[in-house]
């Protein structure tokens, strides 16, 4: 009895953060929030794009925080490197308010999601929790936006036929993910738990030897499951 409630109460290891961002001012104003905050530990900082990529290689962190625009190299750059070299990081850009395509490119490179640099002290730390859990912090209009430009002369009719590899429930699951829809989202309006939408998406990435999210939402955009719904049903009405 002892022993498992030793485990049930053992706390969770705090989530690993990198910070990069130019000014050092920023940097402090984060770390000194993250660590009153508690359930953080800042393993290290980096003022530009070749010192982040570099640290990140070093440190292997949970999340970085980034900031878009770094001297020399853009966070970007550092954010496509990084997404390649460490997978298991998780990437969370910040943002001016008139930086939308620099949130754009971001999320094609790698990003998880994306902090307006205006947003108070509970959205940014309940965006680290997220994405440090595998969710995904980007609004549907900016997911269409990245995968609808690259893919204009993607081949229509053999996405569905990839798409006819899932389950109907598999399906479903990518269209509101694609969408927009967290985990959490999808698994509240299911009533079922977010790990369970979580083992769902991973099962239909296996099946179809996807392995990032985003590629599997360019399968949403490319086969037009985004423009037409209910052709989820019209896919695949097996379970």
């Amino acid at each position: 009895m002892t022993t498992q409630n030793a485990e049930v109460m053992a706390p969770a290891e705090p989530i690993r953060v990198m910070l990069v961002d130019d000014h050092e001012v920023v940097r402090d104003s984060l770390r000194e929030m993250l660590d009153r905050a508690g359930g953080f530990k800042t393993v290290g900082e980096a003022g530009d794009a070749e010192s982040a990529v570099s640290m990140a290689l070093d440190l292997n962190p949970d999340v970085i925080v980034m900031d878009v625009w770094l001297p020399a190299r853009s966070g970007i750059d550092a954010c496509r490197e990084i997404a390649e070299l460490l997978p298991g990081t998780r990437l969370l850009i910040l943002t001016a308010n008139t930086e939308e395509d620099a949130v754009v490119q971001a999320v094609a490179a790698g990003a998880a999601g994306y902090v307006k640099k205006h947003a108070t002290r509970e959205q940014l730390l309940a965006a680290i929790r997220d994405v440090a859990a595998g969710e995904y912090r980007i609004p549907g209009d900016v997911i269409r936006r990245v995968f609808s430009a690259a893919l204009t002369t993607a081949d229509y009719a053999a996405a569905q036929e990839h798409l006819r590899k899932l389950s109907t429930l598999e399906l479903d699951t990518l269209l509101a993910f694609a969408q927009g829809q967290s985990y959490a989202d999808i698994a509240r309006s299911r009533g079922v738990r977010p790990s369970t939408v979580r083992n769902t998406m991973h099962n239909a990435q296996s099946k179809l030897g996807i392995k990032t999210k985003q590629e599997m939402v360019a399968l949403a955009v490319q086969s037009g499951l985004l423009k037409n719904p209910q052709s989820v049903t019209a896919l695949n009405t097996e379970e």
